[in-house]
């Protein structure tokens, strides 16, 4: 087994990808990940690969500020992993990823390093069966521009505080939005009256693959079937765009949305954890 720590995007890329576009359900936020990277040319902080055979049989990366994505790390070979990434990565602080790979990291993570390992997300990732619109919504749908700029971005923020208690960063994800739509991503804006009310982002199609997130209404908004109209309009501009797999995360502690998504054509594909590591 031999086990590489990239520092290109182009050569961890070569070796990773084919890993991830073997299932893209299971790996569809590293295959997000890396589109970023390889398109604007954005850091990341981890690329390792591991190889057996002549063959890429793991893959984990992370972009500064996140977890690390452990989607494409087998549970046996965790210990391994985490173990090369001691030195090389000092700045993990949370792993993500499927129930069994996430779970795997983070127990071999806190035997190492005596930490304890808390619970941010539990996940469910749903695909699109036939998309089924809502009707009788009042507004409609309209494609977000820089010139929107400042609501996605404060949106994004209060989403990203709301999902995961991080402290609100509207800088950050202004510019998260800003990349999105320089990637030919889509955010989506359902207007009432010419104003925004709910935002749903699509991602440009990765190996097949459109990812729905976040979606996010104000809390004064909520109750008008504003989500699940911008997230259907989100969902037809993916497959407009050409799309062959539709999915979207929801946080299995929010009883709405996992009812919410059910009811527009969703269903569910498998459980993801985001774990933190706290030291002792």
């Amino acid at each position: 087994m031999e086990i590489v720590l990239h520092q290109d995007v182009v050569e961890f890329t070569k070796h990773a990808k084919p890993l991830y576009d073997a299932d893209p359900y299971r790996h569809t936020v590293a295959l997000t990940v890396l589109d970023t990277a390889s398109g604007l040319g954005d850091p990341l902080a981890t690329m390792l690969t591991v190889h057996e055979g002549g063959e890429t049989v793991a893959a984990a990366l992370r972009s500064p500020g996140f977890p690390l994505l452990a989607s494409g790390v087998p549970a046996e070979l965790a210990v391994a992993v985490d173990a090369a990434l001691a030195g090389s990565d000092p700045g993990i602080n949370e792993v993500a990823g499927p129930e069994r790979e996430a779970s795997a990291f983070a127990a071999a993570h806190t035997a190492r390093t005596g930490s304890s390992t808390q619970l941010v997300l539990h996940l469910r990732l749903f695909k699109l069966g036939t998309l089924v619109a809502p009707t009788g919504i009042r507004g409609a749908a309209r494609l977000g521009t820089e010139a929107d700029l400042d609501v996605l971005g404060a949106w994004r923020a209060e989403f990203d505080a709301e999902a995961s208690h991080r402290t609100p960063d509207t800088v950050s994800s202004r510019e998260r939005a800003r990349s999105a739509l320089r990637l030919g991503s889509a955010e989506v804006l359902w207007e009432v009256d010419g104003l925004p009310v709910s935002l749903a982002s699509a991602r440009r199609p990765v190996a097949g693959m459109s990812r729905v997130g976040p979606v996010y209404t104000p809390p004064e908004l909520r109750g008008h079937g504003y989500a699940a109209a911008a997230t259907a309009a989100a969902s037809q501009w993916a497959l407009d765009a050409g799309a062959e797999r539709v999915v979207l995360f929801t946080d299995l502690a929010n009883p709405t949305t996992n009812r919410l998504y059910p009811r527009l054509g969703y269903q569910p594909v498998y459980d993801a954890l985001e774990l933190r590591f706290e030291s002792s």
